[in-house]
């Protein structure tokens, strides 16, 4: 196998960077990873950079960065004049979100460790967690239709 400074096919660049040929086209795709050169033959040809943007973005993907925050990220990456403030305000951002849904799954962890305690889990065949789970699932109430406005008097 050739270096990562040399030319390489997509499979190639792909297992170096620890990703699948499909999410390289995928990401190229996408904008987050620029065109490359092709063969006469049409075939896709990688270098060391591409390499690196490639581990960058997968590494932003493991942090559970989206991908319009990852193509943030790559822009400020690649721009060597960016104030890290900017940075810092993207990570933030997702720390935020990731506190949100970490809030989310604890609700929900607290919720259904509730509902196990309360099955008795034996041949009856009443069950507290089938139960949570229609009552939430019932149609909501119709709203009563409410009664057209007569006009307010206009004041004099």
């Amino acid at each position: 196998m050739r270096t990562v400074t040399e030319g390489m096919n997509i499979g190639e660049a792909a297992e170096k960077a620890g990703v699948t040929p499909k999410m390289v086209r995928h990401y190229e795709s996408l904008g987050l990873l620029p065109k490359v050169r092709r063969t006469e033959s049409g075939y896709r040809v990688y270098g060391a950079s591409e390499v690196h943007t490639l581990r960058f973005i997968k590494r932003s993907r493991d942090l559970g960065f989206s991908i319009p925050e990852i193509s943030e990220l790559v822009k400020l990456w690649q721009n060597r004049r960016r104030p890290s403030s900017s940075v810092k305000e993207v990570a933030s951002a997702h720390l935020q979100e990731l506190d949100r849904k970490i809030e989310d799954l604890q609700s929900m962890r607290k919720t259904l460790g509730h509902l196990i305690h309360c099955c008795h889990g034996d041949d009856r065949p009443d069950c507290p967690i089938l139960e949570d789970l229609e009552r939430f699932a019932a149609p909501a109430l119709k709203k009563p239709k409410s009664r057209p406005q007569e006009p307010r008097a206009r004041p004099k």
